[in-house]
């Protein structure tokens, strides 16, 4: 009987895993169409939203069905918890390249982006999907220090994100507010999307050492 629990909990973990995959790809191809005005590719990834969100719901109630199975304690139990908290965070980073391919249609066919910030983009996305596949693997691995490391991408990203909106706020910006607004709401996307992953590999951390990390990069 608990070779068969453990065996579902793999398989859960193996859900997961898939899950950040698709959000890594939802997030590459909403940068592609982002930084293309390729409106082909943003609503492939507005269509594809829908699985992620069926993703979430599937680990969800596998999640929810082994803890009715048999009353995990200790490490199932927090793999089994852990697991209902990164599938919200993934469902989260697939909403968050969603927002990012609406804004490349809504604008279409005109750029979303100015030049002058197209570089930002380009690196945020790259940390982005980097991160997201980052997590894929900390999530099939267990490995703790592997978890720990995802920080220092989102240090990168958060200071690209300090960057970006020090180059919107500079007095001689010649592009006009509605493209400022932009800027700082598809800015935002991608620091919470990074900011989500790092929330996964936390939760990989508390299933493997019982502590969940704090805030802080000394806890994590």
């Amino acid at each position: 009987m608990r070779e068969a629990y453990h065996l579902e909990l793999g398989k859960l973990a193996d859900q997961l895993a898939g899950m950040c995959a698709m959000v890594a790809e939802a997030m590459e191809s909403a940068t592609r169409a982002l930084l293309d005005t390729d409106l082909a590719v943003a609503e492939q990834v507005i269509s594809g939203d829908e699985k992620i969100d069926d993703a979430r719901s599937s680990c969800e109630e596998h999640a929810y069905a082994l803890l009715a199975l048999q009353a995990p304690v200790a490490t199932d139990l927090r793999t089994v918890l852990a697991a209902i908290h990164a599938a919200e965070s993934l469902e989260r980073m697939g909403d968050l390249a969603l927002h990012v391919a609406k804004a490349a249609r809504r604008r279409h066919p005109a750029p979303v982006l100015p030049e002058p910030v197209h570089g930002y983009f380009a690196e945020m996305g790259r940390i982005a999907v980097e991160l997201a596949r980052k997590a894929e693997t900390v999530i099939r691995t267990q490995d703790v220090a592997a978890a720990r490391a995802l920080e220092d991408a989102d240090d990168e990203m958060d200071d690209l994100h300090r960057h970006l909106f020090s180059v919107i706020m500079d007095k001689e910006w010649p592009h006009g507010v509605a493209s400022a607004v932009d800027v700082t709401l598809l800015g935002r996307f991608y620091e919470r999307y990074a900011d989500h992953a790092v929330s996964v590999a936390k939760r990989v951390v508390f299933v493997v050492t019982g502590r969940m990390p704090g805030s802080g990069a000394e806890d994590f």
